[in-house]
This record gives C-alpha cells, sequence and structure tokens, in this order.
C-alpha cells in the first residue's frame, strides 16, 4: 500500500509527473512535487491535500546539484525519510539529425535526463538504503530501442536505463529495488516543448493526441508499480513485442519505429 510513503516526484508540475501526484494522493502518499514552476506547485499540492495525500511543493531545477541538496534535505526535514525517488523530469527533441543547426541540444537532453538523475540519485540514496526503499526510473520505449528524429531524447533514455540496471545489480542485497517504467507516447507538454532543429522549442504538439495513452491512465499504472516494486513496466502490446523482436527480428523494430513517428505525426 501506498498511504503513509515518503515520495520525492520530480518534474511534478505538468503531464505524467502532475497525474502521478494525483494518483499517488488518492492513495494517501506523502509528497514531495519538486518541478521548477513555484505556483503551479502549490496549486498541485493544494490539489494533492484535498484528495488525502500530504504534500510539499518544493520549487527544483533539477539541472541544479544546490537545488537538488536542498529538496533531500527538505523532504526528510519534513517527512522524516524518503522511501520512493521517481525521476521523472524530462525533455525531447524532434529533428533529424543531420537537420540539427545546433548540437547543444545533445548537451540539454543529457544533462536533464541523464546526468540530473544520476546526481539526485546519489543524493538521495543513503536515505533509501536506511528505508529499504525503490528508486524509479520514468524512462520511455525510446530508451529500449532507436526512435527517428528523437535521438538525442533515445540516448539520454538509453543512458537512463543504463544507469538503473547496472545500479540495481550493485544494490542486490541492500533493501533498495530499482523499477524502470518505459511508456509509450503519452499525451503531455513535453511535446510542445520539444526542441526543434533550430534549437527552439517547437510551440505546438507533433503528436496526433487521440490516439496515444492519457496522462491519468499512465499514472495509475505507474502508482502500481510503485506498490508493487516492479522491475520493469513497458504500457503497451507495441512495447512488450519489440523487446522480442530486437532480438529475432532487429530490422523489423526499425520499420516499427520508423511508422510509429510517421503515424503519429
Amino acid at each position: 500500500m501506498l498511504g503513509g510513503r515518503r515520495i520525492i516526484l520530480t518534474g511534478a508540475s505538468e503531464g505524467i509527473g502532475r497525474a502521478l501526484a494525483l494518483e499517488l494522493a488518492n492513495r494517501g502518499a506523502r509528497l514531495a512535487l519538486a518541478a521548477r514552476d513555484r505556483a503551479r506547485l502549490e496549486s498541485l499540492a493544494q490539489e494533492c491535500r484535498a484528495r488525502g495525500g500530504e504534500a510539499r511543493a518544493l520549487p527544483t531545477d533539477v539541472t541544479n546539484l544546490q537545488d537538488c541538496e536542498w529538496l533531500v534535505n527538505e523532504t526528510v526535514a519534513a517527512f522524516g525519510g524518503i522511501d520512493v525517488v521517481v525521476h521523472n523530469a524530462g525533455i525531447t527533441m524532434w529533428s533529424r539529425f543531420d537537420e540539427l543547426k545546433d548540437l547543444s541540444i545533445f548537451e540539454q537532453v543529457m544533462e536533464v535526463n541523464y546526468l540530473a538523475p544520476v546526481r539526485l540519485t546519489a543524493l538521495a540514496l543513503p536515505h533509501l538504503k536506511l528505508s529499504k526503499g525503490l528508486l524509479m526510473g520514468v524512462a520511455s520505449l525510446a530508451g529500449l530501442t532507436g526512435v527517428p528524429e528523437r535521438s538525442g531524447y533515445s540516448a539520454s533514455k538509453h543512458a537512463l536505463i543504463g544507469f538503473l540496471d547496472s545500479l540495481r545489480i550493485e544494490l542486490a542485497g541492500s533493501g533498495v529495488d530499482v523499477s524502470i517504467v518505459c511508456p509509450d507516447f503519452v499525451i503531455s507538454e513535453i511535446h510542445k516543448r520539444a526542441i526543434g532543429p533550430d534549437g527552439e522549442p517547437l510551440g505546438q504538439s507533433p503528436m496526433v493526441q487521440s490516439k496515444i495513452m492519457t496522462a491519468e491512465d499512465c499514472a495509475k499504472r505507474i502508482a502500481t508499480a510503485i506498490d508493487k516494486r516492479e522491475r520493469q513496466v513497458l504500457m503497451s502490446a507495441r512495447g512488450k513485442l519489440g523487446r522480442w523482436l530486437k532480438l529475432l527480428a532487429p530490422s523489423m523494430i526499425d520499420r516499427m519505429a520508423a511508422k510509429a513517428i510517421r503515424d503519429r505525426h
């Protein structure tokens, strides 16, 4: 049961993070809500409390080490410890690699999606060891196979999954479990802010939203994974099939990935 669990959730102010915060509040969790937008966090914390959860709005830039230190310290001070850390904050990009005008996009995406979770993990891990807690990364199917027009995003999620898989082995016997969530396409503000080939946000989602999972459905599945301490969560039939096809028929996976992008434009 999630009642009373002390949870740090990054990227909490919108999209999957916001939906997950509300779902966890429904289940009685104690939430440290982290994102950069103070106003959105405060509003979300009020909604979480109205649903029966305990929530603190802790404005945090996950790429700033001092912010992350403050986030961990404030969570421990408020709740007496940490049971779960959910690395959900992320950014994405949409562009063919040969059309990119600014390669620093790769640095930006890697900083948020991979290096920030590494640093926050280092800060929170001593507390997770005390509570025999759970470390969760919200990755993507793009972290399991290449995806056209999203090379930087896919690379960052591959890195996150590799880090968490390695950490799981190191932590065997410590009582700390590691969970990796790999959603398929999900309706989220992240797509509107996706970085285009010129280094600027797209401003509108390139996705056909009627064809993809809602953030609320995704959040319910993630909350269940936290409760059950699941090792890995694949949220679509395509994702589950793809794990086998990548071994048995890798060229078919390439075609599936290309078609997925074409169909969602």
